[in-house]
């Protein structure tokens, strides 16, 4: 049974090497912040959406205890955007785009992977009938939109929107299309992966994703 306390969280949030780095009645007010939002957003904090709290509530935290020790907004969400980003694992992606059989796991992979590591507050909608060279899906309901709506911080839920666009927006012989999410004022969030030809090499025209 996974516990949800700050330390446990942060430790494994994309913010674990960087918010021990910071003063200690910086780390603490973070820490108190966290319980609050355990609080406040408890109906959504289950096993299944563990992880995903641990990125939401580190963030929402990290972001309110800098301004309140004295950054401007401007330069916290600087510091809380980068430093998420700085996390994130493009590569891995970038490597696995290079298999011929990248969409074929990719379809059975991110929906078993979403079953099981998703809880309150997640709805999506597959489609089985894709020819080979594409994957897409939608995603109807969100908990990151849920919270960021609820503690009015929808600027940190495009965050990590910018999240996927990062890992996903160069991989090799594949084009990552997104034209909305919910965390930016759309109505779903439409992920689509289409496979080009590897003869193709660059050849074709890399979709500009949201």
């Amino acid at each position: 049974m996974k516990v949800y306390a700050p330390e446990k969280l942060v430790a494994v949030s994309r913010y674990r090497r960087y918010i021990p780095t910071l003063p200690e009645d910086i780390q603490r007010d973070v820490h108190r912040r966290m319980d609050k939002l355990i609080v406040e957003e408890s109906r959504y904090c289950d096993q299944g959406n563990y992880k995903h709290m641990a990125q939401i509530f580190t963030a929402i935290a990290l972001y309110q205890t800098l301004q309140r020790h004295g950054m401007s907004e401007a330069e916290a969400y600087r510091v809380t955007s980068e430093e998420m980003w700085k996390a994130l694992t493009p590569g891995t992606y970038q490597k696995l785009a290079r298999l011929p059989f990248f969409l074929p796991l990719m379809k059975k992979v991110l929906p078993f992977g979403f079953r099981h590591g998703s809880g309150a507050g997640w709805r999506y909608e597959w489609h089985t009938d894709d020819p080979g060279d594409r994957f897409h899906f939608e995603c109807r309901e969100c908990v990151y939109r849920h919270i960021f709506q609820e503690q009015n911080l929808m600027k940190l839920g495009a965050m990590f929107c910018h999240a996927d666009v990062i890992n996903f927006g160069r991989l090799p012989y594949t084009d990552f299309k997104r034209t909305k999410t919910l965390c930016q004022g759309g109505d779903c969030c439409d992920f689509d992966f289409i496979r080009h030809d590897t003869d193709a090499g660059d050849g074709w025209e890399r979709s500009r994703s949201v």
